[in-house]
């Protein structure tokens, strides 16, 4: 899909979410056949002429000063992001970028050993298109225990957070509001299309979970913009019960998000967060004390004349 068939289709479609009430338009009492504003309408709250903003909502045009985005963006009453989202929408293509082949996100070791050390709150970092790049343990077993730990090192099974909150099952589980949720990856996604347009991998995964998942295609279908930032939630982890958390997002490398967890001291959540610590500590000793004797057996098996190596009998 092109920058003209992508501009079109979101401001056609906030367009048709406003009402002429919502702006003190009278009617009339007159039948209208289109919902929302009519084209004429709004171009006259935004001081266009009508054939010009025709044009551009038709994909006729994809050249509009930044004067006349700021101004159809207080006509739709954008707020902040949503109009970053139309000036992007409205970027000419960039020829060398759409040939440029993608690289494949890593985190960089500061940003590694930030993780480390937030080892007692849940931590994750996501790439543009929502791939987990990292995690802690504790945000490993918050978000996504029933996985591979090891699986976010690898590129190629790297876990993608809107696959598991759309396709899976435990992850849809997770979240008590998961439309809230879910509304907010959508969201994010529409922000990140709208910078990276010549994304081909992304716009792959936006056909995937179209195609997969009919709540994914409704949600992308309504062009809400929704940037990460600060969001409460009410999880329920199959561990630890119920908690209410707040996911706090920062921008990282370009294209990356920091994602932490915290939770009110004192409360029920923090005291669940500490428990699934424990837990995470314990199953790692568990696992280092199998790691050892395992590496121990094979090499007693590998040098039978070694001190301690079993003989046969």
């Amino acid at each position: 899909m092109n920058g003209k068939v992508r501009l079109g289709e979101f401001l056609q479609t906030r367009r048709s979410q406003l009402r002429p009430a919502d702006l003190g338009l009278p009617t009339y009492g007159e039948r209208r056949r289109v919902p929302g504003l009519r084209r004429e309408e709004l171009a006259l709250l935004a001081g266009v002429s009508a054939s010009y903003y025709t044009r551009l909502e038709q994909g006729q045009s994809l050249n509009a000063s930044p004067e006349v985005l700021d101004a159809i963006a207080g006509a739709l009453r954008l707020d902040e992001a949503e109009r970053l989202h139309l000036h992007n929408l409205a970027r000419s293509p960039q020829g060398a970028a759409r040939r440029r082949r993608p690289v494949p996100e890593r985190v960089t070791e500061a940003t590694a050993q930030l993780l480390e050390a937030l080892a007692d709150t849940p931590a994750i970092v996501i790439g543009r298109r929502s791939d987990v790049l990292a995690w802690n343990r504790l945000g490993h077993a918050l978000f996504a225990g029933h996985l591979d730990p090891g699986s976010a090192d690898r590129p190629a099974e790297r876990p993608n957070m809107a696959r598991l909150v759309f396709l899976d099952a435990h992850s849809r589980d997770l979240y008590a509001d998961w439309p809230c949720k879910a509304r907010a990856v959508v969201g994010n996604l529409r922000l990140v299309a709208g910078q990276y347009p010549d994304d081909a991998a992304l716009h792959t995964l936006v056909g995937e979970l179209s195609a997969k998942s009919p709540d994914f295609a409704s949600m992308w279908a309504d062009h809400r913009i929704k940037p990460c930032a600060v969001a409460d939630y009410e999880m329920r982890h199959p561990l630890v019960g119920p908690l209410t958390v707040t996911q706090q997002t920062w921008s990282q490398e370009p294209g990356q998000n920091f994602v932490a967890v915290t939770t009110e001291p004192g409360s029920p959540a923090r005291s669940a967060l500490a428990l699934l610590a424990r837990a995470v500590t314990a199953q790692a000793a568990a696992q280092a004390v199998t790691a050892q004797a395992v590496t121990a057996q094979a090499v007693a098996q590998a040098d039978p004349a070694r001190p301690g190596a079993r003989t046969a009998g």
